[in-house]
């Protein structure tokens, strides 16, 4: 019992490492995009004074995971490091470089310099949700379990690619949402309709991506496929699809605002459904939740750290968000609004 508590804990830590992280890739992946100097200048200044207020706290979600995943689930914490240690590296020093690039590009004046660092930011919003989806793939394919060795097999399959392709889409989709809202709260009308259009084609990108994953992942990731396409999984998948449709509506009207929270929505219900289309095992069909625990003691000081940490950490987060969706953190400068 305590075992399958601790599941659904590191389940919602993963939700909302996607759901918070995903927005900060999304934002990047559009940066990556936005074109020259000149035509991208508009969109980059709107990433930059979106994502700078909050960009570092959501890696709070990622090392929660690690915390959880490691002294909750030893064995399965070994088994895909061990096994997929290549993504999970290029994932992390994507992380690294891309803070760094996040990071010296607004200080710097040299525009070499500044295409330098943002090309690296850039760059790297792409491959490192790119790399941790294919994490998600080979484990949903279930090519790991615990004995496997490191191999390109298990990651670089079409299960892993799918699921790779679905996550950079998915943050796109979560940024260009985000990214048309911010440019309302900084009356940059000019980038309204500009983002807009982005989370339109996102939406309808991360649909098409869903659809031909489920398809085509169906002989690779028989068990997950089963669990999504039946009960709880195909249930909350249905979730999703509405709440991709109720957000791609709701960024058009007035009421913009909301479609923030519905497309968190849809990440959400997206990891949930992947949880219980897995479920019982942490890798299936070969590591059960029960099988992957650690002892009885570290899990029920598990539960006793994610108590402190919702009670602790929960409320000066949502502070936080709700500071900067108000746009109090960081106000407009003189030559912000000149620009």
């Amino acid at each position: 019992m305590t075992a399958t508590v601790v599941a659904w804990i590191l389940l919602l830590a993963v939700a909302a490492y996607a759901c918070g992280g995903g927005v900060d890739y999304g934002a990047g992946f559009w940066d990556l995009l936005a074109g020259g100097a000149e035509r991208g200048k508009r969109p980059r200044w709107l990433v930059d004074h979106a994502m700078a207020p909050v960009w570092e706290v959501n890696n709070v979600w990622l090392i929660f995971t690690l915390v959880v995943m490691w002294t909750g689930f030893p064995l399965f914490f070994q088994t895909v490091f061990t096994a997929l240690w290549l993504p999970l590296a290029l994932a992390a020093v994507g992380m690294v470089l891309r803070g760094a690039g996040f990071a010296l590009r607004k200080p710097t004046r040299r525009l070499a310099a500044r295409r330098i660092y943002g090309a690296v930011f850039a760059v790297s919003s792409l491959l490192t949700p790119f790399f941790l989806g294919t994490v998600i793939g080979g484990v949903a394919s279930g090519r790991v379990s615990p004995g496997t060795t490191a191999s390109a097999d298990a990651w670089a399959n079409t299960t892993s690619i799918m699921a790779g392709l679905i996550t950079v889409a998915a943050t796109a989709f979560l940024g260009a949402v985000f990214l048309t809202v911010d440019a309302r709260r900084f009356e940059a009308h000019d980038l309204v309709g500009y983002f807009r259009l982005r989370a339109w084609i996102a939406a309808a990108v991360l649909l098409a991506l869903g659809v031909i994953g489920l398809v085509v992942t169906d002989p690779h990731a028989s068990y997950v496929h089963h669990g999504l396409t039946h009960g709880a999984g195909l249930a909350l998948v249905i979730a999703a699809v509405v709440a991709l449709a109720l957000s791609a509506w709701l960024v058009a009207g007035p009421a913009a605002g909301w479609a923030r929270y519905s497309s968190v929505a849809v990440v959400a219900l997206l990891v949930a459904a992947w949880g219980f289309a897995q479920r019982p095992y942490l890798v299936p069909t070969s590591l059960t939740v029960q099988q992957g625990a650690g002892a009885d003691a570290p899990l029920q000081w598990m539960l006793v750290v994610a108590a402190v940490a919702l009670v602790f950490i929960g409320p000066a987060l949502v502070v936080l968000y709700r500071l900067d969706t108000h746009g109090v953190l960081e106000p407009l400068t003189d030559e912000d609004v000149a620009e």
